[in-house]
């Protein structure tokens, strides 16, 4: 393969090609520097480097606009192509038996993240030696391209057409509160009531009412809420629950421990909030590394096992 000088960079053809797709996606030259973790002048350079070697012009750029030539256009798709032609040529020559190499870029939530599934990455890390992961924990919308992320775990987000969304299993979910709060407020009979008690809203699920389902009768209640503490992190509405603030719906399996010792009362069991569907999502692409691979099957395998998952019903 033919390889180019860039001063005092050697650079080969793959890599030039790269650097055009990740300009076209990013939306920018210094985007996609940024994204790539070099500076704008490399990109720049590079761009030059793979218009010189095809003797076509690429990318038209002004000062406040890029655009795609004709050429580009069909340089682009060729480009994507040829991309993962050597994606998958590298992972044949360079893996022994199927063992993945290089870096698995993940994304997902807190909780789960630090504790859930950090012993399983931990096993999943030792049994690979050659891969290397960045474990980035963010409950946040995903963005592929700009983060530079290869996949992430999503926990009761809706599914996005424009990507793979596989369903891993599902998180159930308890109405807790603390001994103290209910002996303030006294004895609730029937889950309506909980609209009279101060709440602790997760706010990426719940904000001003929560619906719950008669697990027998399958009926379907809303209750309004006024919460005295709203917030993203289901860690903070467990904390602020075992100190009294008030009720919360969090995952089960964060408070399976404080109901069994008494620090928290689980209300109403049998008319739980819906659970919350567990997927792993990563970007639509022709191939996919064995990295990703061997990551979705870990996920698949391990996900429903660990404590307080519900598996998901596959008739």
């Amino acid at each position: 393969m033919k390889v180019v000088i860039l001063k005092n960079e050697r650079i080969d053809r793959v890599e030039l090609m790269r650097t055009f797709v990740r300009i076209v996606e990013a939306g920018s030259l210094s985007a996609a520097a940024k994204q790539m973790g070099t500076t704008q002048a490399t990109v720049s350079r590079r761009l030059q480097s793979l218009e010189t070697l095809l003797g076509v012009k690429l990318i038209l750029r002004t000062t406040h606009a890029m655009k795609l030539t004709d050429d580009g256009e069909r340089g682009y798709q060729h480009a994507k192509h040829i991309i993962d032609a050597w994606l998958a040529l590298e992972d044949g020559l360079n893996i022994t038996e199927d063992e993945p190499v290089g870096t698995l870029r993940v994304r997902a939530p807190h909780a789960f993240g630090q504790q859930q599934l950090l012993e399983p990455l931990l096993q999943f890390l030792a049994r690979y030696p050659q891969l290397s992961v960045e474990w980035m924990l963010n409950d946040k919308t995903v963005d592929f391209l700009s983060d530079n992320i290869d996949c992430a775990i999503r926990v009761g987000a809706e599914v996005d057409p424009a990507t793979v969304s596989v369903l891993l299993a599902e998180v159930p979910r308890s109405i807790v509160a603390s001994p103290a709060l209910l002996a303030q407020y006294g004895d609730t009979t029937h889950p309506e009531q909980l609209s009279t008690l101060p709440w602790i809203a997760v706010n990426t699920f719940y904000q001003h009412s929560v619906s719950l389902r008669h697990q027998q009768r399958n009926e379907l209640i809303t209750i309004n809420i006024s919460p005295r503490l709203s917030t993203d992190s289901i860690y903070v509405a467990r904390n602020a629950a075992l100190a009294g603030l008030g009720v919360a719906i969090v995952s089960s399996w964060m408070v399976e421990e404080d109901i069994v010792h008494g620090r928290l009362v689980e209300l109403f069991a049998d008319w739980p909030a819906a659970s919350l569907p567990v997927h792993l999502v990563y970007p639509w692409a022709r191939y996919y590394p064995v990295r990703l691979r061997k990551f979705l099957a870990l996920m698949k395998d391990v996900m429903p096992q660990l404590t307080g998952m519900k598996q998901i019903d596959k008739k």
